[in-house]
């Protein structure tokens, strides 16, 4: 399994930006993709952002696109989630999570953090 720990939530005021970090560790060699979803209040989890290996290809949500950027640091294991320009629709709890590459490109997500906090009034 791969554990994954968020950090970097908080709260800011519309328009503010954070950075959200997501630390892996464990057999990360079984993971070939990285994604961000959240999930607020009352609403199902949605998938916000993915990343993918060994292409660096990047996936995300209408919702967020030109707003959100991911990114990786491999000697760190760390993925990152900048998120500018926030909105308070972008208020939830964010996850991270590892998983699979599946075959329509989607990030099929195996091992989930904890969650971490964000909220935009």
């Amino acid at each position: 399994d791969v554990q994954l720990v968020e950090s970097g939530g908080g709260s800011v005021q519309t328009g503010g930006s954070l950075r959200l970090s997501c630390a892996a560790s464990g057999y990360t060699q079984t993971s070939n993709c990285m994604a961000w979803f959240r999930q607020a209040p009352n609403k199902e989890r949605e998938g916000v952002s993915a990343l993918f290996t060994p292409s660096d290809n990047t996936h995300y949500a209408d919702s967020v696109y030109g707003r959100f950027i991911i990114s990786e640091d491999d000697a760190k294991e760390t993925v990152y989630l900048q998120m500018n320009s926030l909105q308070p629709e972008d208020s939830a709890v964010y996850y991270c999570a590892a998983g699979v590459t599946t075959a329509t490109a989607t990030c099929l997500p195996r091992d989930w953090g904890q969650g971490t906090q964000v909220t935009v009034s």
